[in-house]
Formats: C-alpha cells, sequence, structure tokens
C-alpha cells in the first residue's frame, strides 16, 4: 500500500506532538498498527516509550542495513537465506515483517507521494450515495447503455441486483477488476459473468431470473422411474417381492439415470403414488412380465394399415346414485351426500379402445364372463370386417384367458380361409399390470367428467350421458385423427397409449 504525504506526516505529528501510541494512531487513522510502525522506522527518529526487549536481529541489523542501501530490491527470502549462513535463527515470517520496517522507500514510492490519487473505493461509494450526477456519471461511463435501468436496480434492488449494476458502472469508469471485486465483495469469476452477460444481451439479460431445471421435471427420468417400478425386482437379479427406495436408487443409476430420494419421491407423488397404500399398483408379479411386454411392443411397431389393435377391459359394475365430488356452490350453502342411498341400478360398461384411430366401441353388460368377451369379438369382426387381422388385448382376468373363449377363437380363425373373414389374434398383457391397459386412462377421463358429482335420476339418464360421452370422444378423433396418445381427452390421468411407464388405471374412480 502506497501512503500519502499527508498521511505520513499526521503519523510523525501525532506520535511526536501528541505522544499518541502507535495503537492509538492506527485507529485513530484507520490503518494497520504495521503501516505505522514501517512509517516511524523509516522517519529514523526515536521511538516514545519503554525502550524495546533485546530481539535476535539486533546483532545483524548493520549487516541488513548495509545490504538493503546497496540491493534496496533484494528481497527478503534472499535476505533471510544470507543472514541464516550467519548464526540467526528467527522465523522467516517474523524476519519478513521486520525487513518491511527497514527497508528504504525506493524513488518511485516517494514519486508516488506527490502525485493526485484517485480513490476509487470513494468514487464506488460516492455513487452509492447519490453524490454522483446522472449527467457526470454519463460522461464518466462514456454513454454507458441503460444507464438509468442500472441506477434504478442499484438504489431499489435487493444486494444482487445493486452488486451487478455498480459492477458494470464501476467497470465502464475505468476502475480495475480487483479494486471492483474488493469492493463489492464477489470474487473475480462472478465479475467476468456480470461482464459478459452485459455485453452479450445488456441489462435484460444481466438482470433476467433463470431458474435452473429442475431434475424432476426430466421426462427421461419418470418414464425410467415408472419402468423400472412396474416390473418385480427379480428382472434385475434382486432377490425382493417390492421395491425399496435403495434398490430403486441403485437400479436406475445402473441405467445412467441417477436420482437422490427426494427426486423420486417429487415424481411418484406428482403421478398420484404413496408408497404404503397397497391400492396404487405399481409392480406386476407376472414372470413373463418382459416376454409379453415385448410381444405388445412388436405388434404396435409392426402394425399395418389393414391391422387394428384393441384395449379392451369393463368399467364397473357401478350403482347409479349421488356421488360426491367438488361443486361451485352459493354462499351459506353446503352440499351433502346421504350415507345411505336406494339404488337407481347398476351398470358394467364394456369398452374396446382402438389404438390406431383412438375410437371406443361398447356396449353394457349384466355381468363380467366370458360370453361378454365373445360377444366383444363378434362386435368388433363385424364393425372392423375391412381389416385383415385385429389384436385383443386385455388383463389376466379369468374370463379373458378362459378355454371357451380361445377355442372359439381358434374356431373363428378356423372358418377364415372359406368366409374370408378377419382373422383374430390376442396380446394379453402381464397379470397384475392393469396400469398398461390403455383404455383404463379412458375409463377415468369418463369417471371423472361424468360419474364423480353425479346425480342421474334414473339407469336410462346414466346411459344416455355415458353413450354421448364416448359419441363425442369418438367424433373428435374422426374429425382430427390422430393415433392414441397425441391428444388427452376430457380429463383421462394418462396419455391413451400404450407405455410401459404409463399408470393408466386410476385407484379413486372404482
Amino acid at each position: 500500500m502506497v501512503l500519502s504525504s499527508e498521511l505520513r506526516t499526521q503519523i510523525l505529528r501525532h506520535y511526536h506532538v501528541e505522544k499518541w501510541r502507535p495503537g492509538t494512531i492506527a485507529r485513530q487513522l484507520h490503518i494497520h498498527r504495521d503501516t505505522v510502525q514501517r512509517v516511524l522506522a523509516q522517519a529514523g527518529l526515536p521511538k516514545i516509550g519503554a525502550p524495546p526487549r533485546p530481539s535476535q536481529i539486533d546483532a545483524y541489523l548493520p549487516f541488513i542495513q548495509q545490504t538493503l542501501l546497496r540491493f534496496p530490491t533484494l528481497t527478503a527470502n534472499r535476505l533471510y537465506a544470507m543472514v541464516y549462513e550467519r548464526g540467526y535463527r528467527g522465523s522467516p515470517r517474523h524476519f519478513r515483517h521486520l525487513i518491511s520496517l527497514y527497508r528504504p522507500r525506493s524513488i518511485t514510492e516517494a514519486f508516488q507521494d506527490v502525485r493526485p490519487r484517485f480513490d476509487a473505493f470513494g468514487w464506488m461509494l460516492a455513487v452509492l450515495q447519490k453524490k454522483v450526477a446522472v449527467q457526470e456519471l454519463k460522461y464518466q461511463t462514456d454513454d454507458l447503455p441503460d444507464l438509468e435501468v442500472l441506477l434504478n436496480r442499484l438504489y431499489v434492488g435487493k444486494l444482487s441486483d445493486r452488486n451487478k449494476a455498480l459492477a458494470i458502472i464501476a467497470w465502464r469508469r475505468g476502475l480495475t477488476g480487483r479494486t471492483i471485486c474488493g469492493f463489492l465483495g464477489i470474487s473475480s469469476s462472478t465479475y467476468n459473468v456480470y461482464k459478459r452477460t452485459f455485453t452479450e444481451g445488456g441489462s435484460q439479460a444481466l438482470f433476467s431470473r433463470k431458474s435452473p431445471p429442475r431434475k424432476s421435471e426430466n421426462e427421461t427420468l419418470k418414464a425410467m422411474i415408472f419402468r423400472v417400478l412396474h416390473e418385480p425386482p427379480s428382472n434385475y437379479d434382486i432377490n425382493r417381492t417390492t421395491w425399496t427406495m435403495h434398490l430403486l436408487r441403485k437400479v436406475l443409476g445402473e441405467n445412467g439415470n441417477a436420482a437422490c430420494p427426494e427426486v423420486i419421491r417429487a415424481i411418484t407423488r406428482a403421478a398420484g403414488y404413496r408408497w404404503r397404500k397397497a391400492r396404487i399398483v405399481l409392480t406386476s408379479a407376472d414372470p413373463d412380465y418382459s416376454e409379453k411386454l415385448d410381444h405388445i411392443r412388436s405388434i404396435l411397431a409392426n402394425l399395418k394399415s389393414d391391422e387394428a389393435f384393441f384395449s379392451i377391459d369393463e368399467y364397473g359394475p357401478f350403482v347409479i346414485k349421488m356421488y360426491s365430488g367438488c361443486r361451485l356452490s352459493s354462499p351459506g350453502e353446503q352440499p351433502v351426500v346421504p350415507q345411505w342411498q336406494k339404488s337407481r341400478g347398476s351398470l358394467i360398461v364394456t369398452a374396446a379402445l382402438e389404438l390406431s384411430s383412438n375410437q371406443i366401441t361398447h356396449f353394457y353388460s349384466d355381468s363380467k364372463n366370458t360370453d361378454e368377451m365373445i360377444r366383444m369379438m363378434n362386435v368388433l369382426v363385424v364393425k372392423y370386417s375391412d381389416r385383415r387381422k385385429i389384436y385383443l388385448s386385455w388383463d389376466a382376468a379369468s374370463w379373458h384367458i378362459a378355454k371357451r373363449l380361445n377355442e372359439n377363437i381358434k374356431e373363428h380363425n378356423a372358418s377364415v380361409t372359406t368366409s374370408g373373414r378377419v382373422v383374430v389374434e390376442t396380446a394379453p398383457l402381464p397379470a397384475g399390470a392393469q396400469f398398461l391397459n390403455v383404455i383404463e386412462s379412458v375409463f377415468s377421463g369418463m369417471s371423472r367428467a361424468i360419474i364423480q358429482n353425479s346425480d342421474y335420476p334414473s339407469l336410462d339418464d346414466a346411459k344416455r350421458a355415458i353413450d354421448r360421452y364416448f359419441d363425442e370422444r369418438n367424433y373428435q378423433f374422426q374429425k382430427h385423427p390422430r393415433r392414441a396418445g397425441r391428444k388427452i381427452w376430457g380429463k383421462e390421468r394418462s396419455l391413451a397409449t400404450f407405455s410401459d411407464s404409463n399408470n393408466c388405471k386410476d385407484p379413486r374412480y372404482r
């Protein structure tokens, strides 16, 4: 630190005239005590107070002073090595401190005392305190762009914005990065980021808030988590029947999708999953899960224009009565639903979703049995008679895999060569994998749209509402043809598309 001649004069005056101690001078002039000691030693005047205690360096002072007179720029480390060879055993750190007291002043330093010095800290403080006029700032910063915006952030913004604004203004004023960082208490890398951002995008980029992307919103990670959860742990050579957080993290990491428990928990909770609720089906225990899944994938990947793939299931039975739900109520009105109600009838909706055209075919059944599945097959064969082959996909319910149903399909296919009818082939889902049944998402949307919060007076009214819902849905996709999954209808909880990461079944609607 280069001291001005005025400050040196004040130090010597307070020490010899006012009889102040070095510590008092340092506190009053806001400088370090070692600085005061160095000025007094360089002045060569006797110190006031008790005589100093003998020091190891006293015997070597003549040699040190003579050496410094001959070689003023000799480093303290080199001088220490020379004195050490002559018997000095003091510490290097303390020796460097003593040398700074006895080193003679250079001509350059003496010349700098008489030159006017720019007080950078004082100027930055004046800008903060609004003591520098705006016009003067414009002149000093060479008409800095967006100066008004920077000054507004400097005076009314939060700390980070104030640092950014003052850093840019001081930079354009010509202050060094070291001075700016020292005043603001920021690192040089942060200062360089401020400069680069302002240079590339101006004040708008400098003060923009860019929140980092959340890992819990990564679609690839989401799909991988649910894909793993839907498979039994034995598929990954894990001797367990259910997943734990530790094992799930391990498998994700091994597949290149590492995630912490908080991220995994946020993704599963956002999808409506709760680890402690057994009614939410997260895992299929089917040992042939992967083989059946690959078979369905291969069918969908190679599905031709003269083929159709159907997702089939039943909705119900459900009772026609008043259902609870959230509704808009007038002030003071409290909607209530009686706990005990007289049933107005019950319904079972048997439906099939064609994935290529996103069309629903449905009818009402009295019960869930094999006869209804045969009836559905016959309805689809007639409706899609222009197709060469249709695939029927359903879950592992007993009436879906009955022997009589398989025999009926075999008899039908045997007559194809003579009658020219449509070939029927099954693509069953893995056992306990209702979450893969695409039509479940359509049932979920229907339930939320017209069943929940309903109060149909009769069975026919409920049927008319269901028929209208499916008719409007089919019309929408007839008018705008799209494969299942590219558009969600109503309030379907998942994309109406086949994916091993989907959870099409909503555990709350029945």
